[in-house]
């Protein structure tokens, strides 16, 4: 991979990047609920999503070469690499978030939680694999890539690890859900997004580990909620995770369990 050769790059701008982004996206998708009149707001605004993404493609080469100093800007992202070892690099994280996933539904299953129903639909298969692509790429692109990238520039090695994991955490929308719900939950993801660092500087920088692991995750849990398990309407919290009749596990004891044992078992790059 690689490395940074110098760096120009400013606190302000690292903050306001994606959000000036996201704004644009926003302001960009709203003439689609004029066109398109049966559209649901949710889904003017995934639109809006999907276009930052695009200006996120657009303009993240542009960034690197002049904040980073670097010449091959997906290169350095872990993005372009070797077919063969982004491949194998894919399939070691989604072998991780398989191993995860069956943790979770072993110990379902041997509670009598939930059972087997090995249920779904070849549009609900499609979908989790959409999933597993898009946010495990576009996540893992803005986090594990550009964010801690720059965060490594402006503050150290170090001090990058953990503050990558604590605005991947931030961002999203566990503040939505009521008191310990809400910190169990925000726990999972500064464990996840610690597990997903890990994950690329155990890939020698490849990022397509880290896509693979929590592609693996949002798209496999998916699909097992889709039809291939029961899961509990009124399952613990403490255990399953938030969510009621759609947990996430991530935010509940088995989820914690799992993350710091995939932490605990990468812990020597965490130098």
């Amino acid at each position: 991979m690689e490395a940074p050769t110098r760096s120009t790059l400013h606190w302000w701008g690292t903050l306001l990047y994606v959000p000036v982004l996201y704004g644009l996206g926003w302001l960009s998708s709203r003439p689609l609920a004029l066109f398109f009149a049966q559209w649901r707001p949710d889904q003017v605004d995934l639109a809006g999503v999907a276009f930052a993404l695009v200006l996120l493609l657009l303009t993240l080469p542009w960034r690197l070469r002049q904040g980073w100093g670097v010449e091959h800007p997906w290169r350095t992202l872990g993005v372009v690499l070797p077919a063969s070892a982004g491949l194998r690099a894919f399939l070691r994280g989604l072998l991780k978030a398989a191993g995860l996933l069956f943790g979770v539904v072993v110990v379902l299953l041997l509670s009598g939680q939930s059972h087997w129903q090995g249920q779904i639909t070849t549009g609900e298969l499609l979908n989790a694999i959409a999933l597993l692509l898009g946010v495990g790429f576009a996540e893992e692109l803005l986090f594990r890539g550009w964010l801690w990238g720059e965060l490594e520039l402006l503050g150290g090695r170090q001090r990058a690890i953990g503050l990558q994991a604590a605005f991947f955490a931030l961002v999203h929308p566990w503040y939505q859900l009521p008191g310990f719900e809400a910190i169990g939950l925000l726990v999972g993801l500064v464990l996840l997004g610690l597990a997903l660092a890990l994950q690329r500087r155990a890939d020698h920088g490849a990022l397509w580990g880290s896509v693979g692991l929590h592609g693996g995750l949002v798209g496999g849990w998916f699909a097992l909620q889709a039809g291939l398990i029961s899961v509990p309407e009124a399952g613990p919290a403490w255990l399953l995770g938030p969510g009621g009749a759609s947990p996430n596990p991530i935010g509940g004891l088995l989820g914690w369990a799992g993350l710091a044992g995939l932490i605990l078992v990468r812990r020597r790059w965490w130098r």
